[in-house]
């Protein structure tokens, strides 16, 4: 399915958003896009939507906190921002 960039709402987390997050942990700001399972490239700062952390933030907004479950425990984002 092709989506329209100029569809997309950038007040929630979706698929195509790019997500800029403060690690609650380690205070780090990192950015991910959110994409399709076969557009995930965590070096390029694509993860997958179907991913832990994908999942996690799926209907953020902006300045909530998602707690996301991985292998490794659980790890605490802040959305700080959210784009195209």
């Amino acid at each position: 399915r092709i989506l329209d960039e100029a569809t997309i709402d950038t007040s929630r987390v979706s698929i195509l958003t790019k997500v800029t997050l403060l690690n609650l942990c380690t205070k780090k700001t990192v950015t991910y896009q959110i994409v399709s399972e076969n557009e995930a490239d965590l070096k390029a700062g694509k993860i997958s939507v179907t991913s832990p952390i994908g999942k996690g933030l799926l209907g953020k907004v902006k300045g909530e906190v998602a707690e996301v479950v991985v292998p490794a425990g659980v790890l605490k984002f802040e959305v700080k921002d959210i784009s195209i």
